[in-house]
């Protein structure tokens, strides 16, 4: 089963609600319904599915460099990707990790680059991020929300 990523509008919340993490997954990615409930402008929201059904969820932030010193101006930064608990382990995450380059310049033209942070004890995270296509950067940054993070960069087609 192959993924396909697809644009949310912000009334599309019935198509991604029922996506869910583990408990202790939630301090990495948060919940489909926070970032539903949470108004940041520059962020928009995209599925992630398989056959037509949601099985994954991902923010892209366009003001990430205005927050993130180590990311260029113009480029994007991935936040919130999750994959659903039932779907977790079947490559999906990977998938959609490699799906992005070509996704991301077809909706954001002028990005040269996708950047995340991870927790550095998320090392699940940082492995399925590693095989999506993600390079480690080598920089920690100090202040995230749930510790100190990797940083991480994905180039996109130009």
């Amino acid at each position: 089963m192959s993924v396909t990523l697809a644009p949310l509008a912000r009334t599309d919340l019935p198509r991604v609600a029922h996506l869910r993490v583990a408990p202790d997954q939630i301090r990495f990615s948060g919940t489909v319904a926070e970032a539903f409930e949470t108004n940041e402008p520059d962020v928009d929201f995209h599925a992630i599915e398989v056959n037509g059904t949601a099985v994954g969820f991902f923010k892209i932030d366009r003001s990430f460099p205005d927050r993130y010193p180590f990311v260029p101006k113009g480029d994007l930064g991935l936040r919130a990707f999750l994959i659903d608990l039932g779907h977790q382990g079947k490559g999906f995450g990977a998938q959609a990790c490699r799906a992005l380059p070509t996704y991301l310049h077809e909706h954001y033209r002028d990005a040269k680059s996708v950047f995340l942070t991870v927790n550095v004890i998320n090392l699940a995270a940082v492995r399925a991020y590693a095989k999506g296509g993600f390079s480690d950067t080598g920089e920690i940054w100090p202040h995230g929300n749930a510790g100190p993070q990797h940083v991480l960069r994905l180039g996109l087609v130009t």
